[in-house]
């Protein structure tokens, strides 16, 4: 605690204090645009960090990860656009609450859920970093497998609807996920000779296309007396949840905040995932998964707040052992080298006041990305008293631009324009998008991990069942099948027997 005050001390210096708004405030702008994503930030930010001292820029480089979190969910549910690859699932319940209507209270719940999920998870970095850093070690390319598939696994016995619906759906999206080079061999495959493809299927365009632009599309097609504006709340405070809908997302909220840390902790995992895994988990657990897909209070509660859990949780081995989560952790790695510190177990030692400051400048900013969001919410959902038919080009540039400024390539345009009608298509004969997606996430760190495990035990299979944790995993994914394709067996309702 002594330290933990040190490091608050340290955040309290004015100059230290504006770069952490400064980081939180881009941030959530850079969710709300769809396609910069933090990585892009980050990146270009990283050289003006240069003549910062180290604390104020790993605080602000930090904001504009934790920040994007919250941003990412504003054009998720007023547009149906993913702002950020995490808020994919916001898209699903978010957007169908605001065309009820809803749309302050779903920005208020995920608000809220955000900073208690993003408070609960610095709490754990803070008291919980050494052990939980050594517990990620466990893991290995076996390990790794085995989770993934696993994973693919909670795909099918999540899903609701059609089985063979999601099987396919699952299919598409670990076909989507071989597009592009050889993870070892590096030789291209199923390209088509087309040389963009060969660095692989991009998620933004992907994601895009399938919730933003299919969305446009289904606008376009609608009779123009059927383009009605969405209502927005009717009272000053309409962004509170009701009493019903505030009691639905106390459960949500407090398991897609452990589930988000924990898996947050696993390189590879990171926010996509958990959020995908959250709303699987919440979507089973709940009493009517009917109304997943349809404005379920559970499906956005969850995932929003393992989102936030999630990007805590990837500081841990970051900061403890030197071991980056994902891409932009690695960028915030290389912002510590640049600037002569080695994150890692020695930090704690010989750089008390670098590790402790970033630790409470989590804590403040996610103060202020409550007191930047909640307060907004009523100009944010201003947006829905624009016409749809206006509406619609709007979101259509909106997301052009967004897929352009990922990698400025004129064909990730056309792929999103294509997985945009196919999108529609699957949307209209009732396949679940969100399937593609998380097969798509899941495939490539799953035969990632599976390649790297056969090459280090020379092609035996036997490595997949050589720890503990493998074969806890097999056998968690064997009876998840088994639980998921064994048909139903329905008993029969008795006949009411008219009175005598």
């Amino acid at each position: 605690m002594e330290a933990l005050l040190g490091g608050f001390a340290t955040v309290f210096q004015p100059m230290t204090l504006l770069y952490c708004f400064i980081g939180v405030f881009l941030g959530t702008v850079v969710g709300i645009l769809p396609g910069l994503g933090p990585l892009t930030t980050i990146a270009i930010l990283l050289p003006i960090t240069f003549k910062m001292d180290v604390t104020s820029a790993i605080i602000m480089l930090s904001g504009i990860y934790y920040g994007v979190a919250y941003g990412g969910t504003i054009t998720s549910v007023l547009m149906r656009i993913p702002g950020e690859a995490s808020s994919i699932v916001t898209c699903l319940d978010g957007y169908e609450m605001a065309r009820k209507g809803r749309a302050g209270a779903a920005l208020g719940i995920a608000a809220l859920g955000s900073f208690f999920a993003g408070t609960v998870g610095v709490i754990a970095v803070s008291f919980l970093s050494p052990p939980l850093a050594s517990a990620v070690l466990a893991f290995g390319p076996a390990e790794y497998t085995m989770v993934m598939l696993a994973g693919l696994a909670l795909v099918t016995y999540f899903s609701s609807g059609s089985r063979f619906k999601a099987l396919l759906m699952v299919g598409f999206g670990l076909l989507l996920g071989c597009i592009g080079s050889d993870p070892l061999a590096m030789t291209p495959r199923l390209t088509f000779g087309v040389f963009h493809l060969s660095g692989g299927v991009d998620l933004v365009p992907l994601a895009i296309g399938l919730f933003g632009i299919s969305e446009v599309l289904s606008m376009a097609l609608q009779k123009p007396e059927n383009l009605k504006v969405l209502a927005p709340p009717s009272r000053l405070l309409g962004f509170l949840p009701s009493r019903t809908e505030a009691r639905r997302s106390v459960g949500p909220v407090a398991r897609g905040t452990v589930l988000g840390f924990l898996v947050g902790l696993l390189p590879g995992g990171g926010a996509v995932l958990s959020t995908f895994l959250s709303y699987a988990v919440e979507r089973k657990l709940s009493r009517h998964p009917e109304e997943f897909g349809r404005g379920a209070v559970e499906g956005l509660a969850g995932p929003e707040s393992a989102n936030n859990a999630a990007t805590a949780g990837a500081f841990v081995p970051l900061l403890c052992m030197g071991i980056p989560a994902n891409a932009i952790t690695a960028l915030l790695l290389g912002a510590f080298m640049i600037h002569g510190v080695a994150p890692g177990p020695t930090i704690l030692e010989r750089q008390p006041e670098l590790f402790w400051g970033v630790v409470a400048s989590m804590y403040i900013g996610n103060v202020m990305l409550l007191i930047l969001n909640l307060p907004l919410v009523g100009l944010f959902v201003k947006i829905l008293e624009v016409p749809r038919a206006y509406l619609a080009p709007l979101i259509l540039i909106i997301c052009m631009i967004g897929v352009y400024s990922t990698n400025s390539a004129a064909a990730d345009v056309l792929l999103a324009a294509l997985f945009g009608v196919v999108g529609y298509v699957l949307r209209r004969y009732g396949y679940d998008l969100g399937l593609v997606i998380l097969s798509y996430v899941l495939g490539a760190i799953f035969e990632r991990s599976a390649r790297q495990a056969l090459a280090i035990s020379d092609g035996d299979l036997s490595i997949f069942a050589s720890s503990p944790l493998c074969i806890a995993f097999a056998v968690i994914t064997a009876v998840l099948l088994a639980v998921a394709l064994i048909p139903r067996r329905r008993l029969p309702v008795p006949a009411l027997q008219p009175p005598a």
